[in-house]
């Protein structure tokens, strides 16, 4: 009861900042997200020192490689998540946006405008970047957050959001905008799902099983953020240095997070001459390889792939590689286990590049590009609150336009209706 009680505080003071926080000049805004970039940067030994508690600990509860890298903060990723702060200072911003208009027949005047939802909460897991993207894109697009990041980075995220509270706070922002839960209680995910009558939208952020559980038990507005079972296909017509590199960086630069791929799939035509060099490249750099038949033959530390594996987001340096017979066959695999958030095709075929594009339903689709582009940082958005890969109001990287619903405005002078 005692948490409940905590947590009800923590929305109806969210909700009274939120309604100040609309109507928040854009500069005010644009000066705290500068002040927070500052502050991160000004305060990166106490975040390092918070951080290096939250790997140890985690290395104590044997995470995986990858997941102690997505928790892993250092000088660069600080700095990083500071200029993502600057960047969105620097969008243009959508609230108050006139969208269209029209006057009636009968004199009235209709506006439609952007506007904030009002209170937003993030359910996430070891990311403590997430602290700080959606911090200053709530910021910026006049939500106040309620901020509930996993455990395993209790530490960085309560240091995170101290600074980004105060220095916040010391540029005009309203008290309760940005709020951190910061009990580690699971029974608070299951309260906040709970809130609707504090809480606009709520956003998961993290794997299939957190994901599942918001959305099957809110009683909130929930904006879908999905895993990724991100492929890449190489044509038959591909430039295969052009691919291997490709397919290396996709796999290897961060396997802990959803724009990395987790199924490569090959033609047939160019499997003997492509996958050897490149399966002896990824298990030397630590990837477990997991194939088809086809490619069992191809490499000795191949093991065999079963069909979990092809539903599978490893999240870890782990691969399953595929041998198909042409294009057909490649879409109609993704089609099947894709879960719409990146695909990406390696060609010199025009026509194919344009088929893959056309054909395969998913948020963000590559030609001849790593999947681990996708991003809101590299997109231009500055940061993203996640990549969304619902269908309903916001797909792909979620930026500031995606954290905005909408108002009309109606004006008359005595219209009645008959």
């Amino acid at each position: 009861m005692e948490l409940k009680q905590e947590l009800e505080a923590m929305g109806c003071s969210a909700k009274l900042a939120a309604r100040r926080l609309a109507a928040c000049p854009t500069t005010i805004k644009n000066v705290a997200l500068l002040a927070m970039a500052e502050a991160l940067q000004f305060r990166q030994a106490e975040i390092l020192q918070a951080n290096h508690k939250d790997v140890q600990a985690g290395e104590a509860k044997g995470l995986s490689k990858a997941l102690i890298d997505r928790l892993t903060l250092t000088q660069e990723r600080i700095i990083s998540m500071a200029e993502g702060l600057r960047q969105v200072s620097a969008l243009p911003d959508p609230v108050g946006e006139c969208l269209g208009g029209v006057i009636r027949p009968n004199g009235l005047d209709i506006k439609k405008i952007r506007v904030p939802f009002g209170v937003i909460a993030m359910i996430y897991e070891a990311r403590p970047n997430v602290t700080v993207d959606a911090a200053g894109l709530c910021l910026k697009t006049g939500n106040a957050v309620i901020l509930r990041g996993g455990s395993e980075a209790i530490e960085s995220n309560k240091v995170l959001a101290d600074i980004l509270i105060q220095a916040a706070s010391k540029a005009g922002i309203p008290s309760g905008a940005i709020n951190l839960v910061e009990t580690t209680d699971r029974e608070a995910v299951n309260l906040i799902l709970k809130m609707h009558r504090y809480i606009d939208v709520i956003i998961p952020r993290g794997g299939a099983g957190l994901i599942q559980t918001v959305v099957e038990n809110s009683t909130v507005p929930v904006i879908e953020t999905g895993i990724g079972i991100c492929h890449t296909f190489v044509d038959e017509s591909a430039d295969l240095a052009m691919a291997a590199d490709i397919a290396f960086n996709a796999k290897v630069s961060r396997p802990g997070v959803c724009n990395s791929m987790e199924t490569l799939l090959v033609h047939r035509k160019v499997a003997a001459e492509f996958l050897p060099k490149l399966l002896e490249r990824l298990a030397e750099a630590g990837v477990e390889l997991r194939g088809c038949v086809e490619t069992e033959g191809l490499h000795p530390l191949v093991k065999p792939a079963n069909e979990q594996d092809w539903a599978t987001e490893y999240l870890d340096y782990i691969l399953s590689v595929k041998v198909v017979a042409d294009l057909t066959e490649a879409i109609a695999h993704i089609d099947f286990f894709s879960t719409r958030h990146s695909e990406a095709i390696v060609t010199r075929d025009y026509d194919n590049a344009r088929r893959f594009q056309q054909e395969v339903d998913a948020a963000a689709i590559y030609v001849n590009a790593s999947t681990r582009f996708t991003d809101g940082f590299e997109f231009g958005f500055g940061a993203e609150i996640g990549i969304s890969t619902q269908k309903l109001h916001a797909r792909g990287p979620m930026g500031l336009v995606e954290l905005t619903s909408i108002k009309y405005l109606v004006s008359g002078n005595g219209q009645i209706r008959q």
